[in-house]
């Protein structure tokens, strides 16, 4: 779809892919790097804890040179963290978006 709509050769579309696929699997292990640290004895009566709480809704807006690498940098992170996320899709390669939201449902 990455071809057929920018134009890009295949070799550059798999690049894009497998850029954004990289993302996609650092954003699975979030289940254990989302809880938050505890660091205890820092100094001298002083501890640290730290929380991970979701921001809410995030957004993206996606240029029309990487149609598939940008939305997968940011959805999965946005997601896994517990956030909404609301992607905007570029106008002139819509139909990179649309095959990556059917694969996310």
């Amino acid at each position: 779809m990455i071809t057929k709509e920018h134009g890009k050769s295949l070799l550059d579309a798999k690049g894009d892919i497998f850029r954004g696929y990289e993302v996609v699997e650092h954003a699975c292990s979030f289940t254990s790097l989302g809880m938050g640290e505890t660091v205890e004895n820092v100094a001298r009566n002083v501890d640290i804890y730290s929380y991970r709480k979701p921001l809410g809704v995030v957004a993206g807006i996606c240029p029309f040179n990487f149609p598939a690498m940008i939305p997968l940098w940011m959805y999965p992170l946005a997601i896994t963290l517990g956030n909404t996320f609301v992607l905007k899709p570029s106008e002139k390669v819509p139909g990179t978006t649309d095959i990556l939201i059917d694969l996310l449902a």
